[in-house]
C-alpha cells in the first residue's frame, strides 16, 4: 500500500466504524448485549486504526487544500469545521463510554453513551463526505 492510498483507506475505516456503532446500537436495543458489545469494540478499534492511518498519511503528505469555488466550498468547510472539533472531542468521550461499559457500569455507560454515540457516527459518516468531497469531487 502507498501513502497515497490511505485518503480511500481512512474512509473505509470511518464507513465501517459508522456500521459497526449503528448495528451495536440497534443490537443494545434488542438487548443483545454481548454482540452489542463486540460491535462496540470493533468500532473503537477500526476508529483506532483509522487515527493512525490519519497520522501516517499527513505526516508524509500533508494537508491537500479544497479545490471547489463557490457555494460547495462554504458546505465543504462547513462540514470540515464540524468534523474536526467533534473528532477531538470524540476520543475521550469514546474511550469512557468503552470503560464505562466494560466495567458493568451501565448506568453512567448509558448517560454518556446518549452523546456519544450520535456524535462519533456523525464524525465517522463526514470523515466519509469529507474524503468524497476532497478526493473523488474533483
Amino acid at each position: 500500500m502507498e501513502i497515497a492510498d490511505l485518503p480511500a483507506l481512512n474512509a473505509i475505516l470511518n464507513g465501517t466504524a459508522a456500521a459497526f456503532l449503528t448495528t451495536g446500537y440497534v443490537l443494545i436495543r434488542r438487548g443483545r448485549v454481548e454482540p452489542h458489545k463486540r460491535c462496540m469494540l470493533a468500532a473503537l478499534l477500526t476508529s483506532a486504526l483509522f487515527l493512525v492511518s490519519y497520522v501516517v498519511y499527513h505526516a508524509n503528505a500533508g494537508s491537500r487544500p479544497f479545490p471547489g469555488e463557490g457555494p460547495i466550498r462554504v458546505v465543504y468547510f462547513g462540514i470540515l469545521v464540524t468534523h474536526v472539533t467533534l473528532a477531538a472531542v470524540i476520543l475521550p468521550l469514546a474511550l469512557t463510554t468503552a470503560a464505562r461499559g466494560l466495567a458493568a457500569r451501565y448506568d453512567r455507560h448509558v448517560r454518556i453513551a446518549r452523546w456519544t454515540l450520535p456524535l462519533w457516527i456523525y464524525v465517522s459518516v463526514t470523515g466519509v463526505l469529507i474524503y468524497l468531497m476532497l478526493y473523488q469531487l474533483y
